[in-house]
């Protein structure tokens, strides 16, 4: 894979180069790409900038990805609920509670300490040496399937499909309160909290546009199970959209509405489907993963109370 990019501005006029960089590769983290502008491996016009620079119409940015290098994360043999693997990638069925990538407190039990055991070093070097293979993400407490990228031909062709909202993302929630509507979506930016930067709030100027569509599935009353496709993928995007509109997801401590009667340990969120255009062949591939257990005991309590 060639290492080095080259980008022309030609919309984000005054656009910190670091997020512009972010926009134009989502594959590699923010940090990721501040660590290179640090290292001088962004350039303009042949001179290294800082991360702060903003961007100007018909400028050139290059960009220089460094080496992979091995990463120091230890393989672990840990049990990973694989869905479809190939020669390119794999579809991992991610349990609660399960950390997709290390960081600081999460240095093990990680999806990529499993990955690293079971693919034997053969992951995408792209996004750094703590995320090997990583192309997107779910959060902790979130379950279902993930794609990972076991070469950086892949992990590139898969970044670009998720670029051009183009992979297929159907997600199942139960959340707070009685929708009015079957059929509806949620159109509406979305950035850091102002105040608490570990939360994400819906923003009237700025943040990244972000479009859920969701569906009733069925009705229990205090409670609706619904299905939402994703649009675009933002940082805990079905949770504060559905916070935003008054129906946040039952067992969200972040985003909800308090102590649920459930014990869920976590929101009721399930990343059932997901598809993308092969990065070999370009055929469709589409991979489910089923409700986990405590999504349905908690459905099959739910109709108990209603009756059903």
């Amino acid at each position: 894979m060639d290492r080095k990019k080259s980008f022309k501005v030609e919309e984000q006029e005054g656009l910190r180069i670091d997020r512009y960089l972010s926009e134009q590769m989502p594959e590699l983290s923010r940090s990721y790409i501040q660590k290179i502008i640090k290292d001088g491996g962004v350039l303009l016009a042949g001179r290294p900038v800082k991360a702060n620079y903003k961007v100007s119409i018909g400028e050139v940015v290059e960009l220089e990805l460094p080496p992979a290098v091995e990463p120091e994360v230890e393989p672990e043999n840990l049990f990973l609920d694989i869905l479809y693997e190939d020669a390119d990638v794999i579809f991992v069925n991610k349990p609660k509670d399960m950390v997709v990538h290390p960081s600081a407190g999460h240095m093990t039990g990680t999806l990529v300490n499993g990955l690293l055991y079971h693919c034997r070093g053969q992951l995408s070097g792209i996004n750094g040496v703590m995320r090997p293979g990583i192309v997107h993400r779910i959060d902790k407490d979130t379950t279902g399937v993930l794609i990972v990228c076991k070469n950086d031909r892949a992990h590139s062709a898969v970044a670009e499909q998720l670029k051009e909202h183009t992979i297929t993302r159907r997600y199942r929630a139960v959340v707070w309160g009685n929708l009015k509507e079957d059929t509806g979506t949620v159109d509406a930016a979305i950035a850091r909290h102002p105040v608490d930067r570990k939360r994400m709030s819906v923003v009237s100027q700025g943040g990244k546009r972000a479009v859920t569509h969701y569906r009733v599935l069925e009705r229990f009353g205090r409670f609706t199970y619904i299905e939402c496709r994703l649009e675009t993928g933002r940082t805990h995007q079905i949770r504060v959209h559905m916070a935003s509109i008054g129906h946040p997801l039952v067992g969200d401590e972040v985003y909800g509405r308090g102590k649920e009667p459930f014990s869920l340990q976590g929101q009721a969120l399930h990343a059932m489907v997901l598809g993308i255009r092969h990065p070999s062949g370009g055929e469709y591939l589409e991979v489910e993963a089923p409700l986990p257990e405590y999504f349905m005991r908690l459905l099959e309590r739910l109709r108990r109370e209603c009756g059903k």
